[in-house]
């Protein structure tokens, strides 16, 4: 069997519709363009965009203003939240991203930054996506450490 011995099944053998060829058709007169209108008649040409002279959307949505789709929303966290966890026993030194979603600091899927408000008693290494300056000098004079994690 080649190509050109291939034939279509009757159900995808169609005619075209042929308007505007006598009442006996059944698509004579108004040639199944409804009675009247503007798109009932011959030469009408209307922009996609136009709604009838209801207000279009162009000008019906606010022209200023922006909002970034790629905008990351960072939960913020105080150190001095940090250290009472940790003065509490709810985190360990080590603290990981699981860890503090575990402990309720934060949600399964947000991004967390760590922020310099407070005092820090204790020395402790924490892993975060963003961090403060003053919030890594006063982990860091603490003695412990501050991850990025992208």
């Amino acid at each position: 069997m080649k190509l050109h011995e291939l034939k279509a099944p009757a159900e995808n053998k169609k005619n075209r519709k042929r308007v505007g060829r006598g009442q006996g058709s059944g698509m004579g007169e108004q040639s199944t363009r409804g009675n009247n209108g503007q798109r009932s008649r011959s030469g009408s040409k209307i922009k996609a965009w136009f709604e009838g002279g209801q207000m279009p959307l162009q000008r019906r949505v606010p022209k200023f203003g922006f909002k970034n789709r790629f905008r990351k929303e960072y939960k913020a966290l105080n150190v001095s939240d940090v250290s009472g966890f940790v003065e509490a026993g709810r985190l360990s030194d080590q603290i990981t991203l699981v860890e503090l979603v575990q402990s309720g600091l934060l949600h399964k899927n947000s991004f967390v930054k760590l922020l310099g408000n407070g005092e820090i008693d204790k020395k402790f290494s924490i892993e975060v996506h963003a961090c403060s300056a003053s919030a890594k000098e006063k982990v860091e004079a603490a003695g412990g450490t501050v991850t990025i994690v992208s």
